[in-house]
């Protein structure tokens, strides 16, 4: 592994600056790791390591700069909750540890540096020295994954009733003995244009 230093350098140039989260998301991958007992994860333990993460914000740019793990491999794992925790997991151990960022870390950062008006600076610079405990709460935790949200290549593709798309991972959804996919089923985040309106559109 890296030094700290080296990997936030690394960090801050894929997320494009420095911040809080930043440090918080290289601090809390160092942890996770170490709990778990991965050593080099974009290495000769890339394929031990899933990692969850439960917000979509500044640290999980450096969770995945840190540890390797993407979506595009499966790796990394989105949990929309909202909260500043991620969870480690060495598919070789079963070990999972979930890390949670302590809300009284920010009062801290001001008593640390109380010439620092900016808060966030503050915050980059008391992460840095701050200790574990200081920072984070852990806990070990049981994390069980299903055949279908394991990496490698999907077991089967299914096409939907309604739509006519194919569905991959076991995503689909099967209601009186037919197949759809989530969006047909349950709703999307998207409402499709009219071929009509979007040829007028594109015309006009």
């Amino acid at each position: 592994m890296l030094s700290f230093e080296a990997l936030l350098a690394e960090s801050v140039k894929t997320h494009g600056h420095l911040c809080p989260g930043q440090v918080l998301g290289v601090r809390m991958s160092l942890l996770g790791l170490k709990e778990i007992g991965i050593h080099d994860p974009r290495g000769k333990d890339r394929k031990k390591l899933i990692v969850f993460v439960e917000i979509d914000r500044c640290a999980t740019d450096a969770l995945q700069s840190v540890t390797g793990c993407s979506l595009g491999h499966r790796t990394l794992k989105f949990m929309d909750y909202g909260k500043m925790a991620a969870t480690f997991l060495n598919l070789s151990t079963g070990k999972a540890l979930r890390v949670v960022a302590k809300e009284e870390s920010r009062q801290k950062a001001k008593e640390l540096f109380p010439d620092i008006h900016d808060k966030y600076e503050a915050q980059v610079e008391a992460y840095k020295i701050m200790s574990d405990d200081e920072l984070f709460t852990i806990s070990e935790v049981d994390v069980r994954i299903k055949p279908e949200d394991m990496p490698g290549k999907p077991a089967y593709r299914v096409m939907c009733a309604i739509c006519g798309e194919y569905i991959q991972d076991a995503r689909e959804i099967s209601r009186e003995g037919k197949v759809f996919c989530k969006a047909c089923a349950e709703g999307s985040y998207y409402n499709e244009v009219k071929r009509d309106i979007a040829e007028n559109i594109y015309q006009g």
